[in-house]
């Protein structure tokens, strides 16, 4: 079973995180912004994830330190559990529906991070988030997790169903990503032999 067990400790956040590739969709989320916590919490249950993560931040001042940190952590939960790669799909990507909404994320979990992120989210707050954060939860993500990302909201009217919608998306494409192909399962996916 791939695990990892990451404490990221600093003057303006504390968080502890566990990861479980080969879940059950398992999840134990506080972050102290709920809305965040909703989108962790379906990540975990679409993903087939187990995660914990507890995150004290100095939210009196601004989210901002609290939800790129959370991202940071997440992505070095996925590099610490996907260890040296071998054997894995690398890459993945899903389109979801979600009413009005229609969604499409892919990902490349080879080690080369990049970001392209667009939610046409057009409200400051959506619950309890500053919505402005994510592209900085998800580049924090990508950076630590050595993932190329493209996140892309194609069409929508809720703020809520765009987000959840990525966030829905990331998993799925996540899943088959870090899951392995057993004609694979002693070869790096490159053909540099490096990733």
């Amino acid at each position: 079973m791939r695990t990892a067990t990451i404490d990221r400790v600093t003057k303006e956040t504390q968080i502890r995180g566990t990861l479980k590739i080969e879940g059950k969709g398992r999840y134990e989320i506080s972050t102290g912004v709920r809305f965040l916590d909703h989108m962790l919490e379906l990540f975990a249950k679409h993903g087939g994830f187990d995660l914990a993560l507890i995150a004290r931040g100095d939210l009196d001042v601004d989210q901002h330190h609290t939800v790129e940190d959370v991202g940071i952590v997440l992505g070095q939960l996925f590099a610490q559990a996907l260890g040296d790669r071998i054997g894995i799909n690398r890459a993945g990507y899903f389109v979801l529906p979600m009413d009005e909404t229609l969604a499409v994320v892919a990902v490349d979990l080879g080690g080369r991070p990049y970001l392209v992120y667009e939610d046409k989210v057009k409200t400051r707050l959506v619950g309890d988030l500053q919505s402005e954060l994510l592209e900085d939860f998800f580049g924090g993500f990508t950076v630590h997790a050595g993932a190329n990302l493209h996140a892309k909201i194609m069409s929508g009217r809720s703020n809520h169903h765009k987000i959840e919608g990525i966030f829905k998306c990331w998993a799925r494409a996540m899943k088959f990503a870090c899951s392995k192909d057993a004609r694979l399962k002693d070869q790096l996916p490159s053909t540099k032999g490096l990733l």
